[in-house]
């Protein structure tokens, strides 16, 4: 026993592509993201950690309220700058104190 199929099954209806299943190409646009350094000297950065046992990225980033990539990338700059150096850590999971 052999299934028929339908003729308008097999056929593509008008409006729709062949291969892509409908699918429109969209224009790539890039976003501008959200998360910005905070305006803060050097000094106020360092006063905000200061109260923190510990600092590590994840403090830092509740502490300053922005995200944790840019957090890192504020400890690494105050780092270079001599303003807080690293006590401990491992792996990239640095612990920092204050200087």
């Amino acid at each position: 026993m052999e299934k028929k199929q339908e003729a308008s099954d097999t056929e593509p209806q008008s409006g729709e592509s062949v291969g892509k299943k409908g699918k429109e190409q969209k224009s790539v646009q890039q976003k501008k993201l959200p998360f910005l350094v905070p305006r803060m000297s050097e000094t106020e950065l360092v006063k905000s950690l200061t109260p923190l046992k510990a600092i590590t990225i994840y403090n830092a980033s509740k502490a300053l309220g922005v995200n944790a990539s840019i957090a890192a990338r504020i400890l690494h700059d105050l780092e270079a700058k001599k303003a807080i150096s690293r006590a401990g850590g491992f792996s990239g999971h640095q612990v920092f104190k204050a200087s």
